[in-house]
């Protein structure tokens, strides 16, 4: 008799991931319904907007460079540990995470930055969800 495992791997069937491939399919067929150009352009507009309003906050510092950016914006709080920025985020329901050099060694240390918080946008995103994340975020760094 064989049991049900209780974790993920119960979705696992053998050596092809059906369910895993499905999803996947589905998930194509809709980024190409939605338009991967509308896709980027949605992602670009939300990304660079909160990148705008985060620079408006005396103390936050984005550390995003180069000319054309991605969906990733990576920023700092002035006395705050990025770990703690992520603990009163998680507190209202807000997910962002945390990246230290040891992950972009070269880029990181070259800049004299040890950890900083990133926050992804997706076109699903609303303006709303980042007028909240700003809100928590400008009551942190008072």
């Amino acid at each position: 008799l064989v049991a049900v495992r209780r974790d993920a791997r119960r979705f696992e069937n053998w050596e092809s991931y059906i369910a895993g491939k499905l999803g996947l399919g589905v998930a194509v067929d809709y980024a190409l319904r939605l338009g991967l150009d509308a896709i980027a352009e949605r992602v670009q507009s939300l990304a660079e907007g909160l990148r705008l309003r985060l620079d408006d906050l005396p103390s936050v510092t984005v550390h995003d460079l180069g000319r054309e950016k991605s969906g990733i914006v990576s920023f700092s709080v002035d006395g705050h540990a990025p770990a703690a920025v992520k603990a009163a985020m998680a507190q209202h329901g807000i997910n962002i995470h945390t990246s230290s050099s040891a992950s972009t060694q070269y880029d990181m240390t070259a800049r004299g930055i040890a950890e900083m918080n990133r926050l992804g946008v997706h076109y699903y995103n609303t303006e709303q969800e980042l007028d909240r994340f700003i809100e928590r975020l400008a009551e942190l760094g008072q």
